[in-house]
């Protein structure tokens, strides 16, 4: 397998970033900006060409890691899913949304082996289900049970990481397994069959975050790069071949799977908007409803439209 599990490990290696990041003999954390990124997300195109050649870039395996970053103090802007940024607010965690994307639900899916013969989620009634707590895919099982008329207590829910839930899923540990691209790519081989992705479900956008410090005190550091980061991203949606040439030696997968995974992924960056805080609102409504966060909260009130000009 081109992409093994110990490279699968290294994303949990963000964590580990964090306590170098404040070191004395590290950058000027006052003039450099400091960027939270996960494999694959639209911000490795931008470290891999460049984008930000002064900045201290730090790898997370997923949102909730990153998150932590934006609480440790450790990253001054990062890229995340859709449920994130709402668990890291339940968690009292502050920051500011500051960008999105174009919804990608394509990117996400319910994985299972062909050989169970299961035809719809409904069907996993009793069965045990593995996914990342947090992040984007946490949505998507709330609508997938919405969908099918089952309650979450109708299912075994186990919660894994990416690097957890791949070999957990190969080993029949687990009935099914719910995953982002590129994790969602490099699990696609023979007798994997795709139960559902989010289409028609669950918009799986891009959110970009920022801690509020830097929003006031690396303003023209963060306008610059998101405008480097959509010019890069527009790039590589009209160069995708180029594209897949770049990222597949940064993402460590071979030029195939990325190429598969990028062609339903990669979608445009889009402003911040009070439309996209409603959006927000209403999944952090629904998540505080299954009593998943402890709570409600406003995360319409995290929207910040200062540097939307960088994306239009």
């Amino acid at each position: 397998m081109p992409f093994s599990r110990r490279t699968l490990l290294l994303g949990s290696a963000g964590a580990a970033l964090l306590a170098g990041c404040g070191d004395s003999g590290g950058p000027d954390t006052k003039t450099t900006l400091r960027i939270g990124y996960q494999r694959f997300g639209g911000l490795s195109l931008a470290k891999a060409r460049g984008d930000a050649p002064d900045a201290e870039w730090s790898l997370f395996e997923s949102g909730p890691a990153l998150t932590e970053a934006l609480k440790a103090g450790a990253i001054d802007i990062g890229q995340t899913g859709e449920a994130p940024p709402i668990f890291a607010a339940a968690g009292q965690i502050d920051f500011k949304i500051v960008g999105t994307s174009e919804p990608v639900p394509q990117g996400e899916a319910v994985l299972v082996k062909a050989a169970q013969g299961y035809r719809s989620f409904a069907d996993l009634k009793g069965r045990t289900v593995a996914l990342n707590k947090g992040s984007n895919v946490h949505w998507l099982l709330v609508k997938l049970l919405e969908q099918a008329n089952l309650k979450i207590t109708d299912i075994n829910v186990k919660y894994l990481k990416p690097a957890e839930g791949r070999p957990a899923f190969d080993a029949g540990q687990v009935d099914a397994w719910i995953i982002w691209d590129p994790y969602f790519a490099l699990a696609e081989q023979p007798g994997v069959q795709v139960l559902a992705d989010a289409t028609g479900l669950a918009n799986n956008r891009e959110y970009i975050l920022a801690a509020p410090d830097a929003v006031t005190g690396k303003a023209p550091l963060i306008q610059e790069f998101l405008t480097r980061y959509r010019a890069t991203t527009d790039w590589g949606i009209a160069n995708a071949a180029e594209r897949a040439k770049i990222l597949a030696p940064e993402l460590k997968i071979d030029e195939a799977t990325t190429t598969r995974a990028l062609a339903r992924s990669a979608k445009p960056l889009a402003p911040i908007t009070s439309e996209i805080g409603d959006e927000l609102q209403a999944i952090a409504d629904g998540f505080t409803a299954l009593e998943l966060i402890p709570g409600a909260i406003d995360i319409r009130s995290r929207v910040d439209e200062t540097f939307n000009q960088a994306f239009l």
